[in-house]
């Protein structure tokens, strides 16, 4: 059986969520897999290897990271200088007025993006050695905004949106778990861990997990680096 091009996966979820449809409290809903296309597959044709180590699990766009670059936990400086993948960028069809898209023009800096990706170059020096031996994805690409610009995540969403959005999930996950092949699954938090427990239960991988990056996260304030590095370690992975 050939192995599936990431792209295409990308493209058929793309095309899968398209018919979903969510009521208030989300009022807008983006997908940077749409308007942020050029990036977000460049970050597939430049990094994507079969056999790694471990896939990197989050759970879905922050508004100051993929929502702008397309690319997972893609703050802007990280995607641009490090990864080296800046690309013009588009518009969602509707835009929320406290969350404009800018891009790789925006200033504003996304936490979570920063800790991993920087942790990322400190410890491994250049993206190929990282990338060598992981790689990072995203369960969820949408973006869920209430009135407010409050970001709403998916585990929030009532039962009958959060169902088949995470059914179209799941299927995307399992086909870029085949096509990768990595050893392992390493849940970004206990969200990413979850779900990637029931969507892979018949693969024979292991789930593990590592404290999230998220500035909302008391104990990730207090050296979030230093706790995931721990954690790897406890579960085996051998750091440079």
């Amino acid at each position: 059986m050939s192995r599936m091009d990431p792209a295409r996966i990308q493209r058929k979820l793309t095309r899968d969520l398209r018919a979903l449809s969510f009521a208030e409290p989300v009022v807008h809903v983006y997908n940077p897999l749409e308007y942020a296309r050029r990036s977000a597959e460049g970050y597939l044709e430049r990094y994507f290897q079969p056999g790694v180590e471990a896939l990197w699990l989050g759970m879905n766009p922050g508004p100051w990271g993929m929502a702008q670059t397309g690319v997972p936990f893609g703050e802007i400086a990280a995607a641009r200088d490090w990864l080296g993948l800046e690309a013009p960028v588009a518009k969602p069809p509707t835009e929320h007025p406290k969350r404009p898209i800018e891009g790789f023009a925006c200033t504003r800096s996304e936490v979570s993006g920063r800790r991993l990706w920087g942790w990322a170059q400190e410890r491994f020096g250049k993206p190929e050695a990282f990338f060598e031996r992981f790689f990072v994805w995203n369960y969820c690409p949408l973006v869920f905004m209430e009135e407010s610009g409050k970001n709403r995540t998916p585990d929030k969403l009532p039962a009958e949106e959060r169902e088949p959005l995470f059914a179209l999930c799941d299927a995307a996950l399992q086909k870029l778990v085949r096509a990768l092949e990595p050893k392992a699954i390493i849940g970004v938090g206990r969200f990413a861990q979850k779900q990637a427990q029931r969507a892979l239960a018949d693969f024979d991988l292991p789930v593990h997990t590592v404290l999230h990056p998220s500035p909302a996260s008391p104990i990730a304030n207090r050296g979030w680096a230093r706790q995931a590095e721990a954690q790897l370690v406890k579960l085996g992975f051998a750091l440079p």
